[in-house]
């Protein structure tokens, strides 16, 4: 008992074992004399990590935390939220990722699953997870790891970032969960070329034999944990909508990549058109990046157009994506599945086979909102900024694209170049710009905004499935947040209130799930049932 409970990070509570703890669990001499409550240590654990001079030194630290004290951690990342969310997670992470098997250290729990030993992977799964409930799973086979591409096995600290978040932001219990990475192999040639590397040194696995083993991950873990909500993380373009498409009618899975963002970005949409007092049925829409990302954004939002009334045809005439070769036309032989719906015929156009980058696309169009998902720096131009503002009193700006050097614009340019009329909401925590005497609060489009309060509406309510209806009600509840009255108002809430309004998405979810009459069991207080699902880090 002794040994274990110190190492059990959710057992283990340090320095704040009392006299009489210490006594029954045979702890006497194995810590100092001292007895600490969880504030005292929260605060000591907050100096020491203001102490560390990087970020990447400081989430080092948070993850020595993490590894070793679970209270701590999550009753320390509760009182910084925003300040350790670009720590724990973007933009941090992505060093992390990139030497995740020259600093390992710990499996954290993790459900390491080999494509080349498929038969291992029930076994795998419960040896993760012994003696413990698991209501959420966050997977990945790293193959599109935010904007640095193919990480393999090292992409396993997004799934554990991931998961903070949850528990962080929406009080998912942290015994509950479990990140799964997914080693298909990589096409990463540094990582092959390392002797260092963890994961499978071969080429990624792609066709019947990848199917399958996603296939058999499902099945087991659908079979080991059935009341799971399972979520699907930075999937390869080729597998991502393809994997949702198959699932999503027969469990309760969600893609972030997908669906996330697609949610955070209707929510800032409908954010900026309560502040400028629009319709969204008024809006023309291009996204400059149509990958999973992008087309999942981009039904998303056009999803909102039918609700409003319009008809497929109707709806589809207000949206364009353009991506590496322009804008995208229906006789274009290698769209995917998930850019068809949206490419445009060449006959609307005079001349459209000029239409080969954004800059010639956005003159043809003139859109209303610009959305960025193209990795691509500095493409939205004070050029096609400025035209936008010519053409449209409040245009609604969104570079997301991450990090920060990936960005496609900064806030502060788009909001000089308009005179402070864009409404801009960005990819990463971005500082306030005052101008003309006007502060402007930025919207981080972090998709954190949205899915830990998604996911506990659903784990709440012990939802079936997770449907259009339910995730439209999470988009609303966020927009309805905005404050449309103050000058320079952000188009979303802040990552501040991030625990406030996660309980306002979940309750939403739930109860569109409830009406939907989508719940295992009958619930009759949706508030009641939220609030008895959060976990709350105390000893």
């Amino acid at each position: 008992m002794t040994a274990s409970i110190l190492n059990d990070p959710f057992q283990n509570k340090g320095i704040a074992f009392t006299m009489q703890e210490r006594h029954d669990l045979g702890l006497e001499g194995l810590l100092p004399p001292y007895v600490e409550t969880l504030d005292q240590q929260t605060t000591q654990a907050y100096a020491q990590y203001q102490s560390k001079p990087t970020n990447q030194l400081k989430r080092q630290y948070l993850m020595t935390v993490f590894n070793e004290n679970r209270i701590l951690f999550y009753n320390l990342f509760s009182k910084h939220v925003a300040e350790f969310m670009p720590i724990v997670y973007d933009p941090t992470i992505a060093d992390t990722i990139e030497q995740y098997s020259h600093l390992y250290n710990a499996p954290q729990e993790a459900a390491f699953l080999s494509i080349d030993h498929p038969e291992n992977i029930a076994a795998s799964l419960k040896n993760a997870a012994a003696g413990r409930d698991i209501r959420l799973i966050v997977v990945t086979d790293a193959e599109g790891i935010l904007g640095i591409g193919d990480w393999g096995t090292n992409g396993v600290a997004i799934a554990v970032g991931k998961l903070m978040v949850y528990t962080a932001a929406a009080g998912i219990d942290p015994k509950q969960v479990l990140p799964v990475m997914l080693d298909a192999g990589t096409n990463n040639q540094k990582l092959l070329a390392d002797p260092l590397y963890l994961g499978n040194h071969h080429a990624r696995i792609t066709g019947d034999q990848y199917d399958d083993f996603v296939d058999q991950f499902v099945t087991a873990a659908e079979t080991e944990f059935p009341n799971m909500y399972l979520h699907f993380e930075d999937f390869g373009r080729s597998h991502a909508a393809k994997i949702l498409k198959k699932y999503q009618d027969r469990y309760t899975i969600f893609n972030d990549d997908i669906q996330g963002t697609g949610i955070i970005v209707l929510a800032a949409v409908l954010g900026a058109l309560a502040i400028s007092k629009q319709r969204l049925t008024d809006q023309t829409y291009l996204c400059f990046g149509a990958g999973s990302a992008g087309a999942g954004i981009a039904k998303r939002v056009y999803g909102e157009y039918l609700q409003a009334g319009l008809t497929p045809d109707e709806a589809k005439a207000h949206f364009y994506l353009v991506d590496k070769q322009g804008l995208l036309f229906d006789d274009d032989p290698t769209l995917t599945p998930e850019q068809k719906p949206f490419a445009r015929n060449r006959s609307e156009f005079a001349h459209p086979e000029a239409l080969t980058d954004l800059a010639s696309a956005f003159a043809a169009i003139h859109p209303t909102i610009l959305v960025g998902t193209s990795t691509q720096p500095g493409t939205f131009t004070e050029a096609i900024v400025k035209d936008m503002a010519a053409h449209t009193d409040r245009p609604i700006i969104m570079p997301l694209s991450n990090p920060t050097k990936l960005a496609e614009a900064k806030a502060e340019d788009l909001l000089n170049w308009t005179d402070g009329r864009a409404l801009v909401a960005t990819g990463i925590p971005t500082p306030d710009v005052t101008l003309n005497g006007v502060t402007y609060q930025t919207g981080q489009a972090n998709n954190a905004l949205v899915y830990p309060g998604l996911g506990l509406g659903v784990i709440a309510a012990n939802a079936t499935t997770l449907n259009a209806e339910m995730i439209s009600a999470a988009a609303h509840s966020l927009g309805g947040l905005v404050d449309a009255s103050k000058p320079g108002a952000a188009v979303l809430p802040p990552v501040t209130k991030l625990a406030q309004f996660s309980t306002t998405v979940a309750e939403a979810v739930a109860h569109s799930a409830v009406d939907q009459h989508l719940t295992k069991v009958p619930i009759n207080d949706v508030k009641k049932t939220v609030a008895d699902t959060r976990w709350t880090p105390t000893y």
